[in-house]
């Protein structure tokens, strides 16, 4: 029988340690010799739902309302070229702003004409298009009168299909800046009554909910 050292098995790991460490260096490499980057779907998904303020968009309702003036008050829907008319002050491009950059607007177009240097406006009603595909009870074309959650547009669209729906892994698609992103929402989370930030959807995105994996 031939007896083994005492440093023969720590050789031995440390042999292996260094093949491992080798090898995650060469993966590292080449992920960054071809440009690759690990997702984190969940990174910007909050962020992407709730930093940015709600826009007027064409053919939003919205109520301008002056309470040093009433007589200037007003609700109307936004034409198609972005613009409403105001009384005693023409037209006004609305599209594209906030609501407090139309108040900021607002104050400078009626200038002395105000008593009360004050003024609000507010979204009465918000109508555009979202898409829900995947494992839910209604796939299709969304509607919503005013700005909705992720969870709450698939809700519209019947709810999951529970014998199939992956609700940990729900893909909003969304063109920005000429690109599509897509943001991984954990929705089981939510239904479980854990806290959640929601994630409100933009005109045209797609909600998809992916089914679960099975071996069979």
């Amino acid at each position: 029988m031939i007896a083994r050292t005492p440093d023969s098995s720590k050789s031995k790991q440390a042999w292996r340690n260094g093949l491992i460490a080798a090898a995650a260096l060469m993966v590292v490499s080449l992920l960054a010799a071809t440009g690759c980057q690990v997702a984190q779907p969940n990174q910007s998904a909050g962020a992407a739902g709730l930093s940015e303020p709600q826009t007027i968009r064409e053919g939003d309702v919205i109520k301008i309302a002056f309470p040093g003036a009433q007589n200037l008050d007003s609700t109307q829907q936004v034409r198609r070229d972005g613009r409403v008319t105001l009384p005693m002050a023409g037209e006004m491009k609305v599209s594209g702003k906030t609501p407090s950059e139309v108040e900021k607007d607002l104050l400078q177009t009626y200038g002395n004409q105000l008593v009360t240097k004050e003024v609000s406006v507010t979204v009465v009603s918000s109508s555009y298009a979202v898409f829900v595909s995947g494992a839910v009870i209604r796939p299709g074309k969304i509607t919503p009168d005013h700005t909705i959650t992720a969870l709450e547009a698939i809700m519209e669209a019947g709810g999951f299909d529970m014998t199939r729906a992956n609700m940990d892994a729900v893909t909003v698609i969304r063109m920005e800046e000429g690109k599509t992103k897509n943001y991984v929402l954990n929705l089981k989370a939510v239904i479980d009554g854990k806290s959640h930030d929601p994630f409100y959807l933009k005109p045209s995105d797609i909600v998809h909910v992916p089914e679960k994996f099975s071996w069979f």
